[in-house]
């Protein structure tokens, strides 16, 4: 389990933040003492660094600078400043990547993944468990009792979505959205072909039934016992 650490000072954003990496298996830590960020930062060793530029005490670019002195791990500035001015300064400091508020959730979660990646590649778990099944990210297999299925990087796309939203109803928006921040291009035509190629392959380990669709907004991943 990849461990985040948020330095945020608003409660709303750390909410939202929270909700969507836990999704996904991620351990969540916050800040404790403002004046200690560096500090506490060392004392967590986490895998990943979410770090707002306006805080309580100095700004993020100071705590930056601080946490760089002897940690190289993964940072994403997030702030609501002028994205160009803040960039630079973000990369001076020694940040790897930039969000600006407001943020999508779904682009958040791609920044975060893809640092990962890049960082621990041999160490970060790619398996999510769900309903007796365990989908792996990184190979787009599907494995339950029944055998395993193996996915497309599109069909895996759209199904790490659904899964981290099971038992609601996902708009075919959001999908597109998801879809194009990893770099695949598909229309809404597109993406209902792929949703029949889908539910073709889970069938073929006994999930026929487990997309639901809503007619006119999208789809829904439910369990068998939903």
């Amino acid at each position: 389990m990849a461990k985040v650490f948020i330095v945020e000072d608003n409660p709303e954003i750390i909410k939202s933040i929270k909700s969507e990496l836990t999704k996904w298996q991620y351990e969540i830590v916050t800040i404790n003492d403002w004046q200690n960020v560096a500090g506490e930062i060392s004392a967590t060793q986490p895998d990943i660094i979410l770090f707002d530029i306006t805080l309580p005490s100095f700004d993020g670019f100071y705590w930056i600078q601080e946490v760089r002195k002897h940690n190289k791990v993964p940072i994403i500035v997030i702030s609501a400043a002028d994205i160009d001015t803040n960039v630079m300064h973000a990369v001076a400091a020694g940040a790897d990547d930039y969000l600006m508020k407001p943020f999508s959730m779904t682009v958040m979660l791609a920044k975060v993944q893809a640092l990962l990646r890049r960082s621990k590649p041999t160490t970060q778990s790619n398996e999510i468990k769900w309903n007796g099944c365990v989908f792996n990210s990184l190979t787009n297999t599907l494995t339950n009792k029944n055998g395993t299925t193996q996915l497309t990087p599109t069909e895996g796309a759209m199904f790490q979505v659904l899964l981290t939203n099971h038992s609601q109803t996902v708009t075919k928006e959001k999908l597109l959205e998801w879809l194009w921040q990893g770099g695949k291009y598909l229309n809404e035509n597109t993406l209902n072909v792929n949703i029949s190629r889908l539910r073709t392959k889970l069938a073929t380990i006994g999930l026929e039934n487990c997309i639901v669709t809503e007619r006119g907004i999208g789809y829904r991943l439910v369990s068998e016992n939903e």
